[in-house]
């Protein structure tokens, strides 16, 4: 008897120990996703009022116009391409329907700066598109006016096309859950299929739908890559001009606090319309809606609608960079180009595991411990995918900076010794930036598992001994294996796509594929620039196919 109560008692000491231990590591996570914010604030804050004040006269106007321009456009565009497709391939059947629906998904793969290399290559002035027209016109270089591709409409272009599988996926789902019962009254009543679908199946929808463009409306306005290359002047590339070119960490300390404002407002208008998607149906869910059949000119306009993305932006522009690629003078098997993979590897590999380890540590403690304390750390944790790249590394290299000048002024004085810059320029810093960025979607993974472990599994685990940590390891982990794998593999994808925190971030002389691709690109060098390209390309079609895998599961 006594020796199970001493059992029991190292058991509960142990489980104890273990618990506090996730949640200091919770906390942890937590203060590293809200450090870079505090520290934009605080050093906006500080940063004077002459800065603002010259940055009010002169950029800022300009930011916020092409900024809200931008996000208009791609809203627009989104809502259209994602929610039309979506209705098409759920409500309507036309030959090629089966393939499309999961065709549609495609783009998802591409960054948007990578698109926009593509289609600047062709039509540019030099590029093939023009140069055939003059030639086939005898026009000259003023003879003619053709649509500028490197422009606010060209940027935003380029975004829909990658951006509206968020809308085109969310909707999607939306329609296949609705009940047959209001769709089917609508038509009772004399309502025509898209009457019926704009009075009953779209607001039905508008949760999933308003999510979906909130979310492309928060990828706009953290790319830089994009409206950098087509020089389009937004609140993303004034942060990097001012870092960088006019050398003013005050004023890109300001910018990016005016970008997290935003960024925030977006996030919280996401998770209303979330909290907000409550629609009790009243009929049988599992009892599909009837499919109306189109033939002939609908069956082909149908099919055109849906192609036409799937053709722009997919299947056209990796034609094009394969091209280039051919035409480049890029080996990927030099030593140059082996290294630039390796530093992609590298740190997306790293990144993806130390992020899955802090959404496991935050998930896991918000399961062992619920509160408020708990619920907090993992609320904060999700903040980062709402705050653009440029603005977590002003975020994080304003304080670390001050931390490694003031260690190297003190080892100076007291011992004679330089420390230089300990932490600030190294892989590691990088490393925080992307866990902050991309831990939202590897707890969402997570907790998309999570939820398929019942409560009892977690109390038979105790009852036989286990501490938490052990039924985290022997119970948890086993389980949520495929969900961690996926999780694995997004944020792996995220950090070899990513480009603004890198560009500022990367420690001297260590460059990623998406640098490389950016630098070629900027030297206007496209074909070189194809090449890179097409690496990230093929690796962002991973988690791309696992998405397909799913929509024909459930086609």
């Amino acid at each position: 008897m006594a020796e199970v109560e001493y059992l029991e008692h190292g058991t509960h000491n142990r489980g104890a120990l273990g618990t506090r231990l996730v949640g200091v590591v919770a906390y942890a996570v937590a203060a590293a996703c809200l450090l870079p914010m505090a520290a934009v604030v605080l050093a906006a804050v500080t940063g004077g009022t002459d800065t603002i004040s010259h940055l009010l006269e002169t950029v800022l106007p300009g930011y916020a116009l092409t900024t809200a321009i931008l996000v208009v456009l791609v809203a627009a565009g989104t809502f259209s391409i994602g929610v039309g497709a979506a209705w098409l391939v759920t409500m309507t059947r036309f030959p090629g329907v089966r393939l499309l629906e999961i065709a549609l998904v495609l783009p998802l793969a591409f960054p948007a700066y990578v698109l926009a290399y593509a289609y600047t290559f062709i039509l540019d002035h030099p590029g093939i598109v023009q140069s055939t027209l003059r030639d086939v016109m005898g026009w000259g270089p003023r003879d003619y006016w053709f649509p500028e591709i490197r422009s606010t409409e060209g940027a935003a272009l380029m975004l829909i096309l990658v951006l509206y599988p968020y809308v085109y996926l969310l909707a999607r789902a939306a329609f296949l859950q609705q009940s047959t019962t209001a769709f089917l009254a609508a038509r009772a009543l004399g309502n025509g299929p898209w009457s019926a679908f704009w009075r009953v199946s779209l607001p039905m929808a508008r949760p999933a739908i308003a999510g979906g463009v909130l979310l492309a409306v928060m990828e706009t306005i953290a790319d830089f890559g994009t409206v950098a290359y087509f020089g389009v002047q937004t609140f993303a590339t004034g942060i990097y001009t001012s870092w960088f070119s006019m050398a003013d960490r005050a004023a890109a300390a300001q910018l990016a606090l005016c970008l997290l404002g935003f960024a925030l407002v977006m996030a919280v208008a996401e998770r209303t319309q979330r909290g907000r998607a409550k629609y009790y149906q009243t009929g049988k869910q599992q009892v599909a809606q009837p499919a109306v059949d189109l033939k002939g000119l609908k069956a082909l306009a149908a099919f055109l609608l849906c192609a036409i993305p799937v053709l722009l932006g997919f299947l056209l522009p990796v034609i094009i960079l394969v091209q280039m690629g051919l035409e480049s003078e890029q080996n990927l098997l030099s030593r140059r180009y082996v290294g630039f993979i390796r530093n992609s590897l590298t740190l997306a590999g790293v990144a993806a595991v130390i992020t899955v380890c802090a959404a496991v540590a935050v998930g896991f403690y918000q399961r062992v411990r619920p509160g408020r304390g708990s619920a907090t750390a993992a609320y904060l944790a999700r903040l980062g995918y709402a705050v653009p790249g440029g603005v977590i590394a002003v975020g994080l290299i304003v304080p670390f900076a001050r931390f490694d000048n003031a260690l190297d002024a003190w080892m100076r004085q007291t011992f004679d010794i330089s420390t230089g810059l300990l932490v600030t320029g190294s892989i590691w810093l990088l490393v925080a930036a992307y866990m902050v960025r991309f831990l939202a979607a590897a707890l969402s993974a997570y907790e998309g598992g999570q939820s398929t472990v019942h409560a009892n599994m977690d109390a038979a685990a105790r009852s036989l001994g286990q501490s938490p940590l052990g039924t985290l390891r022997r119970v948890h982990l086993p389980i949520l294996t495929p969900s961690l794998l996926t999780a694995l593999l997004i944020v792996f994808v995220d950090v070899m796509k990513e480009l603004p925190a890198t560009l500022i971030m990367r420690p001297f002389n260590f460059d990623t594929l998406a640098v490389q691709a950016y630098r070629l690109a900027s030297d206007e060098r496209l074909e070189g620039a194809a090449v890179p390209s097409l690496v990230i390309l093929a690796v962002g079609l991973l988690p791309v196919i696992l998405i397909c895998r799913q929509v024909g599961r459930r086609s």
